[in-house]
């Protein structure tokens, strides 16, 4: 069983940086694939990046490649997103999410298999 927690979400100006967090509570936390998701209001929600267990292999959604950055901190169990550049459209609940051991990186929902409860995160135009 994988618990995350996210923080970080705030209201920012467009323009603006935000950095979010995700810290699991998984002893191998080092093997384990995470993500980010965004629901944005009235929308589904929708993969932002992931990760691969070894570090290895980054993706991202077209719609934040170049402003979003995704790192890992296997010392502390911790997931972060680095937006920069933020827009109206980044606008929305964002999600920390992770995959069984040694699972590939994934930008299907319906790969993972543990999420947390979400941050909010405003931008205003």
């Amino acid at each position: 069983q994988v618990q995350l927690v996210e923080s970080g979400g705030n209201l920012v100006q467009a323009g603006g940086d935000l950095r979010l967090s995700c810290v699991a509570s998984v002893r191998a936390f080092k093997v384990i694939t995470v993500g980010w998701f965004r629901q944005p209001p009235g929308k589904e929600r929708e993969f932002v990046s992931a990760m691969g267990w070894n570090g290895g292999r980054v993706i991202y959604a077209d719609s934040v490649e170049g402003r979003f950055t995704i790192s890992r901190d296997n010392a502390k169990n911790t997931v972060s997103l680095q937006m920069n550049s933020l827009k109206a459209e980044d606008t929305a609940v964002y999600f920390c999410a992770a995959r069984r051991p040694f699972s590939v990186v994934s930008s299907a929902r319906g790969d993972y298999d543990y999420w947390g409860q979400g941050t909010q995160v405003t931008v205003s135009s």
